[in-house]
């Protein structure tokens, strides 16, 4: 999760980044595919547009992948735009927040926060965990 944000976002790009959801989606699926797509029930590489922005269909077994799906934000309840603020918060941010700063700023539940954080952490927490060579993989996919 840290190496998304592994690279300085201007402010300019954060605010950006932050109060739109489409902007929030085309960033993580250039992440996601930036390398090629590739599905991953059947390891095909064509596809074509899915029914949702940014999505990919595969034109073999005809999944259909979401910019979100297989990453920690997928599922997620709120405004992904809300989770990308926390989450690059908790990864890069100057000032440890609290759920309920992060409440108030972004008009959720203390609760809601508090399970995406917690979320957050310990999927941090299981990157930390990794052996170098699985780390390495990591860095490049989200290099």
């Amino acid at each position: 999760m840290s190496s998304i944000f592994k690279t300085e976002l201007s402010t300019e790009q954060l605010e950006e980044l932050f109060q739109s959801d489409e902007k929030c989606y085309q960033f993580l699926a250039g992440l996601k595919w930036g390398e090629g797509y590739s599905c991953r029930k059947c390891n095909n590489t064509n596809y074509c547009q899915g029914k949702t922005p940014h999505s990919r269909r595969c034109t073999k077994c005809k999944t259909e992948e979401s910019a979100s799906s297989g990453t920690i934000f997928h599922n997620c309840k709120f405004s992904i735009s809300k989770a990308f603020y926390i989450a690059y918060n908790v990864c890069k941010g100057t000032e440890n927040l609290s759920t309920y700063e992060f409440a108030r700023r972004l008009s959720l539940r203390q609760m809601t926060c508090w399970n995406f954080k917690t979320k957050i952490q310990q999927a941090l927490q299981q990157i930390d965990s990794l052996t170098e060579i699985e780390k390495s993989s990591i860095q490049r996919i989200f290099s």
